[in-house]
């Protein structure tokens, strides 16, 4: 960043500013006493009326011959002006400004003509005006704390002609150009020129700013009404602007028929704000932004500024001091460490039409839904978006899975937090590409028939001191009360979902991604920190609601309108809840009334955390101490329809000392796979939809770590081990190819009419024995055996109206690395009653396996 330099030379001594009002004091008093002869002389003369007509007509041509020997003598002033100014001048500051301004089409400099154009002079008036800036606008400008330069800087009609002010530190000097004039003008002082032009009206002009050894020619940011309409400004006033990253942010755009960019930012606590960036070397001083009103938006368009161009606001807190933040709405940042925003616009043309129109048809929990949880920075290192979109979605479509989730893509400044930490909501992370980068993978996933979920993380955000903490001088986006503020956690900051600004800024955030980069879904992290005021807090460091209770009515009200928002406007669109209590009616309507006096929030599914805890703690078990903990496994069937649930094997369970999913069972390497293959057919038959974090589905035995990755190694054939985790993997791919061509496993997830328990109860066997079922009545029978010794001619009663049942999966298959124990042949009801049913089928349960039968 160029330090702020002060420009000496353009600073006038003491000495030099006595004389100039000294001359025009002098020149003032000398008009006066030549006004008061001439009067007097008339009075007494008295002469006819023709004498007064020629007098008259020769004081007019006396004052136009005086107009223009001031222009004269104004040019020679300016010049000699500029001559004082060059050699004080600081060379490392002018040399840094001339060379960007060499880029900008450099223009040789002409000697300033007199300003007369006969169609636009105004005749002399006696009553004009000095053109500086008076002395209070200029201390404001230049401490940054100026609220509407746009009313000093710039053109203005004034007593005596068109007053033209400019605000150019570091410039030699500064020109007007409109039309066939030019005007050279005055040279004030701290990068301030000014002049008084006798014009009737303000022109259409440019300026011409010149640096040492080149010239810009360039529009007059100062000279456009503001970019931003009445209309942006009540909607953000009132937090309803649905479209908010269209108003704020930076806009390349086309105003009042000049190309650049519309710079705007809410900071209603600032003093002032300014825009910093290549363009000016960081120094934001001479490109002061205007105050719209009540707002608390600030707004500047910048001519000529486009695509590409790095920026930051500058912001002049109420104490005086000065913090220089990136845009919250920034659509494109830099690459971590670096922390700039980037002018960007989109030009991805969208190839998914197709499925768009589809996705839609059929609610996420009537239809089949798995997903593949992706870390992109480290599912293939150094892969791109544009790379990972030429392996991804072929890999995700072979393996069946109908949906990927991304791990949050939302620009973060530590790699460390996965991106859980965000700074930039409106930016996906430069690490991989642009913007256009990433929208071209989701085009790529959805082609491939893949649907694409992303994490969102509204809870919190940290605590960068170039980011939203404190960002114009106050808590703004945080909670003024510092024990609301501080999430306990995670040394971050919580969202004030209270105010309707900040409200605003997160619901048109969802919406943008939805819109913008075609997600299908949202995974909202971290659901049950915001639902609760005493989370992780202990007595005394919380205070109650309104009502007394220890809910967060501010998010709950946010987290409502979010999803009646997004469901509105994105239609096929879900939204998912990771909430791990148990909160009422996560996944209800946001209308409909619960017994606690909610409504729902209205997410369209929800985590199942209390199946994954459960299930998890009971393969971990050794087979033996199975049967006391069989209760885990069936616990998740009491709860089951309360919400529409998802079952994941996250990220979060196979990281920190977790170990991965398959390190998790005992046994011996053969048992573990097994055990782990088990799990999964179990996972898959369960009510609700599936969700594996990368690795799993060819049984990784190491932790997870962003750093280097799934172990892909794993899956070459050279390796020795190679075909039990392909074998793992070819199991994925045929559980999800079963599911998806199976309605019994989804159809009816979220009605209890859908599932039946066989046996429950099997706690010496541990085996578990369930029905499912579709729309249709159509049944599938899953049974689990979590036992490590095969169950010849076990007896399960089974409806009556099936001839014969079928097996359709065995995860104990020898192509899965098993030891095949199957049943081959179709299995037919005897009609023995058995399990309260009056018909029962005899089935060899393989060890540490599970077994799908559906009718033959």
């Amino acid at each position: 960043m160029t330090p702020r330099t002060p420009s000496d030379g353009s600073k006038k001594t003491a000495e030099e500013n006595s004389a100039a009002k000294e001359t025009k004091a002098a020149k003032s008093v000398k008009k006066a006493a030549a006004e008061k002869t001439a009067a007097k002389k008339t009075a007494t003369k008295k002469a006819a009326a023709k004498k007064t007509s020629a007098k008259k007509a020769a004081a007019k041509k006396t004052t136009a011959k005086s107009v223009a020997a001031k222009a004269t003598a104004k040019k020679v002033t300016a010049k000699k002006d500029t001559a004082k100014k060059a050699a004080p001048k600081k060379a490392a500051v002018k040399k840094l400004a001339a060379k960007k301004a060499a880029q900008s089409a450099p223009v040789q400099a002409e000697p300033a003509a007199p300003a007369a154009v006969s169609s636009t002079v105004s005749p002399a008036l006696s009553h004009s005006v000095s053109p500086a800036v008076d002395a209070g606008d200029r201390e404001r400008l230049l401490s940054g704390a100026h609220h509407s330069p746009h009313s000093v800087l710039g053109a203005h009609p004034v007593p005596g002609g068109v007053a033209f002010r400019a605000f150019r530190p570091y410039a030699l000097s500064v020109t007007i150009v409109a039309g066939d004039l030019r005007a050279e003008l005055h040279d004030d002082g701290d990068g301030f020129f000014s002049g008084l032009l006798p014009l009737r009206e303000v022109p259409e002009y440019r300026l011409l700013v010149a640096y040492e050894g080149s010239v810009q020619d360039t529009e007059d940011a100062y000279r456009f009404l503001p970019a931003l309409g009445d209309l942006d400004l009540y909607l953000i006033g009132e937090g309803r602007h649905e479209q908010l990253w269209t108003a704020l942010g930076a806009q390349p755009m086309t105003h009042q028929g000049v190309a650049g960019t519309r710079f705007t930012v809410w900071a209603p606590n600032a003093q002032g704000v300014s825009l910093a960036g290549t363009f000016n070397f960081w120094d934001g001083t001479g490109y002061p932004m205007r105050s719209l009103g009540s707002s608390g938006v600030w707004e500047l368009f910048v001519p000529g500024i486009g695509e590409g161009e790095l920026y930051k606001f500058e912001i002049t807190r109420a104490d005086g001091s000065r913090t220089l933040r990136a845009d919250p709405l920034a659509r494109r940042t830099e690459v971590p460490p670096n922390t700039s925003s980037i002018v960007d616009a989109s030009h991805h043309e969208w190839g998914d039409g197709e499925w768009l129109a589809g996705r839609g048809q059929v609610p996420a929990h009537e239809a089949p839904f798995s997903v593949y949880e992706v870390h992109l920075g480290s599912w293939r290192p150094g892969l791109t978006y544009r790379q990972l979109a030429e392996q991804l979605p072929a890999y995700v479509k072979d393996l069946g899975f109908t949906h990927v989730e991304l791990m949050p893509v939302a620009e973060h400044p530590f790699g460390g937090s996965w991106g859980y930490q965000v700074t930039g909501f409106y930016a996906p992370t430069a690490r991989l590409g642009t913007p256009d980068d990433f929208k071209y993978l989701v085009d790529a996933l959805h082609q491939a028939g893949v649907g694409v979920l992303m994490d969102w993380v509204p809870a919190h955000f940290p605590r960068d001191d170039w980011a939203l903490a404190e960002f114009d001088g106050r808590p703004l986006y945080e909670h003024e009360d510092p024990l609301r503020a501080a999430h306990p956690d995670w040394g971050t900051l919580e969202f004030d979902y209270g105010r309707r600004e900040v409200r605003n800024f997160l619901v048109a955030n969802a919406i943008y991604w939805c819109e913008e980069f075609h997600v299908d879904g949202l995974r909202v992290d971290a659901v049950a920190s915001m639902l609760y005021l005493d989370y992780s807090r202990e007595p005394g460091q919380w205070t109650p609601n309104e009502h007394g209770g220890r809910e967060n009515l501010d998010a709950v009200g946010f987290l409502q309108e979010m999803n009646a928002t997004v469901y509105r406007r994105v239609p096929g669109v879900v939204t998912i809840a990771e909430e791990s209590t148990a909160w009422d009616g996560v996944t209800r309507a946001t209308h409909h009334m619960g017994p606690g006096g909610f409504g729902g929030l209205g997410f369209g599914l929800k985590w199942n955390m209390g199946w994954m805890h459960d299930s998890l703690g009971y393969v971990s078990h050794e087979p033996v101490h199975r049967k006391y903990h069989h209760h885990e496994m069936t616990f998740s069937m009491v709860y089951a329809y309360s919400e529409n649930y998802v079952l994941p094997i996250s990220h979060d369970e196979v990281v920190h000392g977790k170990r991965a999913l398959v390190s998790k069972m005992p046994g011996d390497w053969w048992q573990q796979r097994a055990n782990h293959r088990a799990y999964l057919g179990f996972m898959w038959a369960h009510p609700g939809k599936q969700l594996l974090f990368m690795g799993q589905e060819f049984a990784q035995g190491a932790e997870w770590s962003e750093a280097h990755g799934p172990d892909w190694w794993l899956l070459d054939p050279a390796y020795g081990a190679e075909a039990d985790h392909r074998g793992v993997r070819d199991l994925v791919r045929d559980l999800n190819t079963v599911y998806r061509h199976t309605p019994s496993l989804w159809q009816r997830d979220t009605e209890p009419s859908g599932f039946q328990w066989v046996v429950g109860d099997a706690t010496e066997d541990n085996v578990f024995a369930f029905l499912r079922y579709d729309a249709e009545g159509v049944p599938l029978l899953a049974v689990s055996n979590f036992s490590p010794v095969v169950r010849h001619g076990y007896r399960l009663g089974v409806p009556d109206d099936i001839p014969a049942w079928h097996e359709s999966l065995n995860t104990d298959a020898a192509k899965y690395g098993g030891g095949d124990v199957t049943n081959p042949d179709p299995i037919k009801p005897e009609p023995q009653g058995w399990h309260g049913r009056a018909a029962s089928i005899r089935v060899t349960l393989p060890p540490l396996a599970t077994v799908w039968l559906r009718p033959a």
